[in-house]
């Protein structure tokens, strides 16, 4: 039996499963709330007293680097230890991987009814690099590369690299938000945490008038992001600051999944992961992101090739953990 688990911000799925049934069908499953716990330890006594089953190894699919076995969850105040697990569980197999490693993993197995291709010009090469962006609580980045009998998935800390405005808006964007941090990544404006920066640059900049009515509400809730987000799909027209913070969202989104294109030139297909893209498809299908993803110069006729994917399947680095734990560990 294999224990895999999907660690991120926000929750944290485990699942159990086993040779026979793959990594289709979970023998049982669960999902907690992060922030109530806290160490991932605890999740699994917890998971372990309701599931009664003989654990042989485990996977985990971390939201945060992994180096030397250990890894400290970008947006938890965890760290969490193969050595630990492994006496937390009695068992002497342990595997730590990066979320987006994990999500890669089960990349391959995706079914045309798991996809939304966004890119009408795409050709995906056989064998070509593939590209994972995914952009959640936090912003994720992986590849996979063919070697020759079935894809490798490569983790990355790509979401962290530094933000590059491509026009005047972004650069006060920029600006502003330099103000507040000594550093400015993609995933300062490219993720959950990272929509409420777009929104209170609208906001404090006074280019757009926040809303009494949506005022009241944000303050009474935890996390924003969902609420602008739905907002901006729900009530476009009546609520121009959502609006305009989800396109530009989707702008950096665009750019930055064109800038990885460019280092690794993914002819096998971009793949759109997280949570985030499948919940705001319609606004993707308008075009602005692919708009984005092409605007590289003289590079863009190469870009226009590569199929650009959304994925719709759900519980992708659960899978992709799993698959790793069968197949691989």
């Amino acid at each position: 039996m294999i224990l895999a688990g999907d660690i991120g911000g926000t929750k944290t799925a485990l699942g159990i499963y086993s040779p026979e049934k793959g990594i289709g069908t979970p023998l049982a499953r669960e999902t907690f709330a992060s922030a109530k716990y806290a160490c991932l330890e605890d999740i699994v006594a917890e998971f372990r007293l309701k599931f009664d089953f003989e654990i042989e190894k485990a996977a985990f699919g971390v939201a945060g680097p992994v180096a030397g076995g250990k890894a400290v969850i970008t947006n938890l105040p965890w760290t969490i230890d193969e050595d630990q697990l492994k006496n937390a569980l009695d068992t002497s197999s342990v595997k730590l991987l990066n979320d987006l490693e994990a999500i890669s993993w089960s990349v391959s197995s995706l079914e045309e009814n798991d996809i939304y291709a966004l890119n009408d010009n795409g050709e995906p090469e056989k064998g070509g690099t593939i590209a994972v962006i995914a952009p959640g609580t936090g912003l994720g980045e992986a590849f996979l590369v063919w070697d020759g009998s079935r894809y490798l998935a490569h983790a990355s800390e790509g979401g962290h690299a530094d933000l590059a405005p491509t026009n005047e808006l972004e650069i006060e964007l920029l600006r502003y938000l330099l103000k507040k941090y000594e550093r400015v990544s993609y995933e300062r404006v490219c993720s959950g945490i990272g929509i409420p920066n777009i929104y209170n640059f609208f906001k404090d900049s006074g280019r757009i008038e926040e809303p009494a009515w949506l005022m009241k509400e944000l303050v009474n809730v935890q996390d924003p992001t969902p609420l602008i987000v739905n907002t901006a799909l729900e009530k476009e027209s009546s609520c121009p600051i959502c609006k305009a913070t989800l396109d530009m969202f989707i702008s950096f989104l665009g750019a930055e999944a064109g800038n990885m294109a460019l280092k690794i030139l993914p002819t096998g297909g971009v793949y759109l992961g997280g949570g985030i893209p499948p919940r705001i498809l319609p606004q993707l299908q308008k075009g602005l992101l692919m708009k984005t993803f092409l605007q590289k110069g003289r590079m863009s006729k190469l870009l226009s090739k590569m199929p650009v994917n959304v994925i719709l399947k759900s519980d992708m680095a659960l899978t992709g953990t799993a698959y790793y734990g069968l197949e691989i560990l």
